[in-house]
């Protein structure tokens, strides 16, 4: 019995065993810590440059002085505002860089200057918590790889978000007064006036194009109609280039009532809450109404003559601009022609022009009208639900692509390379100052040479970027907007909206549809019957 026992263990000992490393969730202090600054700046004044500058230096000196830890980059945004971290370039090529793996910790002045919006302030601090990246707050000596942190981020970035809001509700009071009083001067105005010493004046060169919209109008023309004129007259002359005229810019116009000289303002309002969004104010807020605010263009008369014939339209047109929706947007899968329409028992049909001339030529039959809007209905509704993350998908990808593209640009190269020379300029100079070998009003001058440099490389590789934008990734932006601002279900038909979200639609046979949005991309769609 003891020999079998011997002979057992002696088998278990020869026995291999599989055995699983578990790597160290913490680093060693003594490890290298690849670490980089976010700096950010409220306006292009000259006393924030100066800080610009400053907080580029600091940064650089702190690191530096830290045997254990590496500068990868300074992230800078200057001149625009923190509440929204879509309109900060650096901020998002911080997290950029984070995704790939290139930081292990980030150093922020204080929380307000890394966001001034609660909810993206945690998005922000869990993602990079996530990859293993802690933010360190200065000001409020924050760390948050630790949980007991990330609450007291919570905390401060409401204080910050509760601050800018007071301020956002400041300027609203402000220019609900100057409403009020009939003197606000909004920033922007419609086509046909400019801004002048703070003087809402004509601009003539456009404002010829106003008066002859309102005049052809009156004639006889439709909105529509207008609108392909001004694009066809885009090549003679340069005030209307740099957009396309559509008949719904064009019915904006004619109901506009600025080109009277009067104002209505308060036509749309912003959210309260950050990020702030512009809806239609549909009574959410007062209006005001003043008059002679400004020198008119069309006179009062002409005005109410088109506001009439406008109503007279709408009552006898359903829509704005009478037509077939599908004219030229349904194309047979088969034979790649546009279908017709073809009316048959007062029911309207889409009929492939080569299946009428022979049944043999196409196998596609007549497709119902009807049909192929519950179609678009069903579409819209999936858009609506779940469209979202798909067209977030398409934009990231071809972001990916872009930028993987942008690297092998020669222009791109040369400012990469002489971004990394700055960077390592600023390094050597934060070095020779620690140790004493630079006098410090020296080092002043050059250090804000140097970040001044810096800054408009990185801006002139961000205009790069920019200029190289795919046409695409606009498109697709504005359609997530289209769908975004869209009712949340359709139950009848909606031309305009059709127009604003759908390219072409083909027919892949009498069961099945492919719509072919106006970026490119291609979803399909059933056909469902109805069963009579």
């Amino acid at each position: 019995m003891a020999e079998k026992q011997i002979v057992g263990s002696m088998a278990l000992a020869e026995k291999e065993y599989r055995v699983i490393t578990i790597e160290a969730t913490e680093k060693e202090q003594t490890a290298e810590l690849r670490v980089a600054a976010y700096a950010r700046v409220s306006s292009a004044s000259d006393d924030q440059l100066n800080s610009f500058a400053a907080q580029n230096r600091y940064y650089t000196t702190l690191i530096s002085e830290k045997e254990n830890w590496h500068l990868v980059d300074i992230y800078a945004d200057e001149g625009i505002t923190g509440t929204s971290a879509e309109k900060r370039p650096d901020f998002q090529r911080l997290l950029a860089d984070c995704r790939r793996g290139k930081i292990d910790r980030v150093l922020v002045k204080s929380i307000s200057r890394f966001a001034r919006n609660t909810k993206e302030c945690l998005e922000a601090t869990r993602e990079l918590k996530a990859l293993g990246i802690g933010v360190c707050f200065e000001k409020e000596n924050i760390d948050t790889a630790t949980m007991s942190g990330e609450m007291m981020t919570a905390l401060f970035a409401s204080f910050a978000q509760a601050e800018s809001e007071s301020i956002s509700g400041n300027m609203r009071w402000g220019i609900q007064k100057r409403m009020i009083s009939g003197s606000f001067v909004p920033s922007s105005q419609p086509f046909g006036y400019a801004i002048e010493d703070k003087q809402i004046v004509i601009d003539l060169p456009r404002a010829k194009f106003i008066c002859e919209i309102f005049s052809e109008y009156l004639a006889g023309q439709n909105a529509r109609e207008i609108a392909e004129h001004l694009n066809q007259l885009q090549t003679d002359y340069v005030e209307l280039r740099g957009r396309t005229w559509t008949h719904k810019a064009i019915a904006r116009i004619l109901r506009n009532e600025k080109y009277t000289g009067d104002s209505l303002w308060q036509k749309t309002y912003r959210t309260k809450t950050l990020p702030t969004k512009e809806l239609p104010n549909k009574g959410a807020c007062e209006q005001y109404y003043a008059e002679n605010t400004h020198p008119s263009i069309i006179d009062k008369c002409t005005y109410q003559k088109v506001q009439e014939l406008l109503r007279q339209r709408k009552k006898k047109y359903p829509s704005p601009c009478p037509g077939d929706p599908l004219q030229s947007m349904v194309i047979c899968g088969h034979c790649g022609t546009f279908l017709r329409k073809k009316e048959v028992n007062k029911k309207v049909y889409r009929s492939c022009r080569k299946h009428d001339e022979d049944s043999h030529a196409c196998a596609l039959t007549p497709v119902p009208d009807s049909e192929i809007q519950a179609a678009f209905l069903r579409l819209f509704f999936k858009l609506k639900r779940t469209g979202a993350p798909i067209l977030c998908n398409v934009v990231s990808n071809l972001r990916v692509i872009r930028e993987r593209r942008m690297l092998w640009s020669l222009d791109i190269i040369d400012l990469n390379k002489q971004i990394s020379n700055l960077t390592s300029q600023n390094q050597m100079l934060a070095t020779l100052k620690q140790q004493g070998l630079i006098d410090p009003d020296i080092f002043i001058v050059q250090s804000n040479e140097l970040a001044e440099q810096l800054r408009t490389a990185k801006l002139q590789k961000e205009h790069l970027l920019d200029i190289e934008d795919d046409d695409v990734i606009t498109r697709t932006r504005e359609l997530m907007e289209i769908i975004d601002d869209g009712p949340d279900f359709l139950e009848t038909f909606d031309e305009e909206l059709f127009g604003e979200l759908i390219d072409k639609i083909i027919v892949e046979n009498n069961t099945l549809l492919r719509f072919r949005l106006r970026n490119g991309l291609e979803l399909a769609e059933p056909i469902e019957r109805t069963v009579r």
